[in-house]
């Protein structure tokens, strides 16, 4: 594609990124098999080509209007589209850049502006959010169905291990998933702690900076990413083994540190080093697969259907391994149709774009549940929360599926 950007943009790090992006695209039409949104709007604007051709007006001096945000706004970032197109087009890092451009040049609604800056103040802060999710779980009873229903209930923990192996790993605790899934980190320190693991967290790590990133924020996002590097720089001197994550979509934040933090003189090298040494939980439970058929006992679990979130099988092209896990301890796996698709959490699509969101739930819970699971399994704590809103089954996190298995 042939782009002619304007000078304010053309020497820029974001325009120079932004150009190389918009020259791989061939404007095949690929994407929008495989596009969510445009799947349910049939609106060429509501595609990932639409949004290209937006973006590269933008850049191109193009004026700004609440037109061009609403269709930037209506995208998941899932990235479905990535997988799908032939020429390497990385959308993701483009529809990031044209919608930071696109909040400095127009004007939000005042209620859309406090929603956000809402959304910012309270998801990074885990003591923030959790307060407030323990007052929502107080109330729960005295509120409509369908709203308590969004409000999860607290988990039950099992005890998490406390002997210390010759082997360590850092794992980010996050800023949302300790309140609502504490099972989750314990889970995986249970079954790394079997393998001879010791997982541990560093305090001062929070939010992955995704929260404030994805919602044109950069600045504050980027900060962020620095603290956690601080938080974490200490133990990677040390030489602890992987940075672990049990959140799809923080690892494939994380992962994007090195690239992110490029230009920054005094973060560029250590921000690289931290995204080398970032793993997925599936990552590196499949690596230690000899040893985990070594302390499972063969048995048939049940029937699961795993939902592999975007951020997984799209923002970090990591398929086939989990649901290898699961069925290497014994579970049984669903088919589940157009898997590739988003459920529709999405970071905080959810609250944003409620009926785009409801519709995207409705059609992946169908395809879910179509095989009469036991229970879903997922590796993100956005989908996790979000499919369990519109569902009585169970929605655990993969990891708790191999500690029962385990402890069985």
């Amino acid at each position: 594609m042939q782009t002619n950007l304007i000078e304010s943009y053309k020497n820029t790090a974001d325009g120079l990124e932004a150009e190389s992006i918009l020259r791989a695209c061939v404007h095949c039409g690929f994407c929008t098999a495989t596009c969510p949104t445009y799947q349910l709007l049939g609106n060429e604007l509501d595609s990932p080509r639409g949004r290209i051709y937006l973006i590269k007006e933008m850049l191109e001096g193009a004026a700004v209007t609440g037109k061009t945000m609403l269709h930037l706004d209506r995208c998941l970032t899932c990235r479905s589209c990535e997988t799908t197109c032939p020429s390497g087009v990385q959308y993701g890092r483009l529809v990031d850049i044209g919608r930071a451009i696109a909040e400095q040049k127009t004007q939000r609604s005042l209620a859309q502006t406090v929603q956000r800056g809402l959304l910012r103040a309270v998801l990074p802060r885990t003591a923030v959010f959790n307060a407030l999710l323990a007052l929502g779980r107080l109330l729960r009873p005295l509120l409509p169905g369908g709203l308590a229903k969004k409000i999860p209930v607290a988990q039950h923990t099992k005890a998490r291990p406390s002997a210390r192996h010759a082997r360590s790993m850092l794992v980010l605790e996050g800023c949302v998933q300790p309140g609502l899934a504490p099972a989750t980190n314990v889970a995986a320190a249970r079954v790394l702690d079997r393998l001879g693991i010791t997982l541990f967290s560093a305090k001062q790590a929070g939010c992955c900076g995704a929260v404030s990133y994805h919602l044109n924020a950069h600045a504050d996002g980027l900060d962020y990413m620095r603290r956690n590097i601080d938080a974490w720089w200490p133990y990677v001197e040390q030489g602890t083994e992987a940075v672990v994550m049990t959140a799809s979509g923080c690892g494939a934040m994380v992962k994007e540190y090195g690239h992110l933090l490029r230009n920054d003189p005094a973060y560029a090298v250590k921000a690289a080093r931290i995204s080398g040494l970032t793993r997925d939980l599936g990552e590196i439970l499949a690596a230690e697969k000899d040893g985990l058929s070594r302390v499972l006992a063969p048995a048939s679990r049940g029937k699961v259907a795993f939902h592999a979130p975007c951020t997984l099988q799209h923002g970090q092209k990591i398929t086939g391994v989990i649901e290898a896990l699961l069925t290497q301890t014994g579970y049984e796996l669903t088919q589940v149709a157009d898997k590739h698709l988003c459920c529709g959490s999405a970071g905080t699509y959810s609250i944003l774009q409620k009926d785009l969101s409801q519709r995207l739930l409705n059609n992946k819970l169908e395809a879910l549940q179509n095989g009469k699971p036991a229970q879903i399994a997922s590796a993100n704590i956005g989908c996790q929360t979000h499919l369990q809103s519109g569902t009585d089954l169970p929605v655990r996190h993969w990891i708790e599926l191999l500690d029962d298995a385990l402890a069985g």
